[in-house]
């Protein structure tokens, strides 16, 4: 069995074609929030040094943004039941381990 139909099984998609559909979404989401840091930092620091407290709050402000786009970019593609639904499991495992 190819990583493809594993993936296909794993997500319960109806077709190979929707699981490359899929992983294009997660590459232009990634793509997407690698490339916004570069300008929102040489915006708000015109000197190029970027403080460590603005490090770490890009990457505490980034999940939620990337997790918008997600659903964007899976919108775009068709694909926005797969990814809302993957959210929603996401955020009830992330949820249910706080409560633990």
């Amino acid at each position: 069995m190819s990583w493809i139909t594993r993936l296909q099984d794993r997500w319960k998609v109806k077709s190979v074609f929707q699981v490359i559909i899929i992983l294009i979404v997660f590459a232009c989401t990634g793509f997407t929030v690698l490339l916004i840091k570069r300008p929102l930092f040489a915006y708000w620091f015109p000197n190029g040094e970027i403080p460590l407290w603005a490090s770490i709050a890009y990457w505490i402000l980034i999940f939620p943004v990337y997790n918008l786009f997600l659903l964007f970019y899976g919108f775009i593609f068709g694909q926005f039941r797969f990814f809302w639904d993957f959210e929603k499991r996401f955020f009830a495992r992330l949820f249910s381990n706080f409560k633990k």
